[in-house]
């Protein structure tokens, strides 16, 4: 006999954005757990999700001494040390081959930053998005060996470089990938490929395929350390602290969307109290440049800084986040700082005119994936863009800018549940392709104007299963309900103790109510901000960010006296200070039954 199904919260069945609110994971506060508040709400955090209780005491607190792995468990790590190590004796030129993105970046200044503090020769090498594409080339890498490089390290990038790396390898150049895409069956002529990705890792290394590009780089920079030790490198000269790279680390994984899981939690954990002592002189400076001027929090490693790195490589010079990361002179570091703080915004305008675009040609799209397609769009925003598609749309999304050479590049993001990156290299092996690949969650490619149907067509049969059971039970997920006096600094304060929060380790949703709407007005770039009141005397105010014109947007608008209940992530309020909070809304349901 199937058991009925659990009442919804707060008796919320349909809520004004047409969905149910129930438990996350099915799991009600307080249910098989042992009442002792603070730490109770803690563990369900923690249970609902997916942590293990034998690990409840380390999640509390992540820390690499409980996390970090032995490097050599990852297929060419020692390989790949040894290679460094031998270049380091021998005095020869490294370069670092990075993606134009942020993930890139950081990987880049990770490895940069820990060779030179050891008495490395070494330089960096980011290929211009537009003119280069993404991923290592045959003629940059020939180019490099030629003006004298003996060793190319590539991050972020390089596991599908079949054709670079084997003109690499002819020429005599030898190249290590450093890599967390997804890789084939085949892989390309490197000296040594680090991936947790690749199809023939073993079990323990495999499971760390959440890592970022950032985190692998970061592993190779402990087992090169290793190494060095042991050969006495350190006998003369003092060992850098490897712990201080951890804001890049930080950076590089948040920005990525890597899963905030496992080493991950403790990268960001321990990578943000680096960046609050702000030793790194241009991550202060982009700080800075972000109007921040408090110690950074997770959030804002994602929507402050991470936009600001990515764009020196959508609008910009694409090896402005290299500079600005690995620079030591305070003067450059602000000017590079305040360049990319221009691009931003600059990329801010562009970005909203081929959101707009890529909206209105959204309407017929595939209900497996949507796939649209322009002239004129900016290559350097359509990824943003396909996040923002995928948003709205509850379903992946690829967004192609069409170029004048009949050859269009793409950037898909993907929900939960629904691997776009496999997807996509499916379609490179069918031929559909002129390059592609990603990871679950985002992926990139070039494709042939001509081929933009058949692969919106092979996309929608290869993923509508997939994006089908993973919004069959469509709800908002609930983490705790209170009454309007509940919101306070109190609750904020336990709930941070679970973070940090970010992909695959979700900032708790409260609900709480019922509430009147005291006022409602529009603010900045489409918000709609609310002032609530509730019947114990409870008063909170809240944005719900994009919705001025949504129809939840318009339904809170119209609301008048009618009681609410709202549901959505509380923090405490920056602009007030003090213990003052605020409500970052996501749903809202009216609590009168009508």
């Amino acid at each position: 006999m199937s058991l009925p199904p659990p009442r919804p919260v707060l008796g919320v069945a349909a809520s004004l954005s047409g969905q149910p609110w129930a438990w996350r994971g099915g799991f009600v506060p307080g249910d098989g757990l042992d009442g002792r508040g603070a730490d109770d709400l803690l563990h369900h955090l923690f249970r609902t999700r997916g942590g293990d209780p034998a690990d409840y005491a380390r999640l509390k607190t992540p820390t690499l001494r409980d996390w970090l792995p032995d490097p050599s468990i990852f297929a060419d790590m020692d390989v790949a040390a040894e290679r460094l190590a031998l270049a380091l004796r021998r005095d020869e030129a490294i370069v670092i081959y990075g993606d134009y993105d942020v993930d890139g970046a950081t990987s880049a200044a990770v490895l940069i930053r820990y060779l030179r503090a050891v008495g490395g020769k070494v330089g960096h090498y980011i290929p211009d998005r537009l003119l280069e594409g993404y991923g290592p080339s045959a003629g940059a890498l020939v180019a490099l060996k030629q003006a004298g490089a003996d060793l190319v390290v590539t991050v972020d990038c390089g596991t599908q470089g079949f054709e670079a790396l084997s003109a690499a390898k002819a020429a005599g150049l030898d190249v290590i990938v450093v890599d967390h895409h997804k890789a084939g069956t085949a892989l390309p002529h490197a000296l040594a490929l680090v991936n947790p990705n690749r199809l023939d890792e073993g079990a323990e290394a495999a499971a760390h395929g959440h890592l970022a590009a950032v985190g692998m780089a970061f592993l190779l920079a402990v087992a090169l350390n290793r190494l060095l030790r042991a050969q006495g490198w350190f006998a003369s000269r003092e060992a850098p602290n490897l712990l201080d790279l951890l804001d890049l680390v930080a950076l590089g994984t948040v920005a990525d969307v890597a899963a905030l899981q496992g080493l991950n939690r403790a990268f960001v954990t321990q990578g943000l109290k680096v960046m609050a002592r702000r030793g790194n002189i241009g991550l202060a400076a982009l700080c800075d440049a972000a109007r921040l001027s408090r110690a950074p929090l997770a959030r804002d490693l994602g929507f402050a800084l991470g936009p600001r790195v990515n764009a020196g490589g959508r609008v910009g010079q694409a090896d402005l986040g290299v500079r600005l990361l690995t620079t030591h002179d305070a003067g450059e570091a602000a000017a590079i700082a305040a360049e990319l703080d221009r691009l931003n915004q600059e990329r801010r305008g562009i970005e909203q005119m081929v959101s707009d675009a890529a909206m209105a040609e959204a309407g017929h799209a595939a209900a497996g994936c949507a796939v649209v397609a322009g002239s004129g769009w900016h290559p350097g925003v359509i990824g943003i863009v396909a996040s923002r598609l995928k948003e709205r749309l509850g379903r992946p999304a690829i967004v192609i800018a069409i170029q004048e050479d009949g050859t269009a590049k793409g950037s898909g993001r993907s929900i939960t549940g629904v691997d776009l990156g496999a997807a996509v290299l499916s379609a490179k092996d069918a031929g559909l392709l002129i390059a592609g690949g990603g990871h679950a969650m985002a992926a990139g490619l070039t494709v042939s104007t001509g081929d933009i149907a058949a692969l919106a067509e092979f996309l929608d049969q290869r993923l509508l299963a997939a994006v089908q059971i993973a919004t069959a039970n469509r709800h908002l997920a609930i983490d705790a309900a209170v009454a309007p006096r509940g919101l306070n600094a109190g609750l904020v304060d336990v709930l941070e103790t679970a973070g940090p929060y970010g992909q695959g380790w979700p900032a708790p949703r409260v609900a709480a109510g019922p509430f009147q709407l005291v006022d409602s007005r529009i603010v900045g770039e489409n918000h709609l901000r609310l002032q609530l009141a509730g019947p114990d005397g409870g008063r909170i105010k809240a944005m719900a960010w994009r919705h001025g014109d949504t129809e939840l947007g318009a339904a809170l608008q119209g609301a008048g006296r009618r009681p609410i209940h709202v549901a959505g992530r509380v923090k405490r309020d920056e602009w007030t200070g003090g213990d003052a909070v605020e409500l970052e809304l996501d749903d809202a349901a009216f609590a009168d039954g009508r």
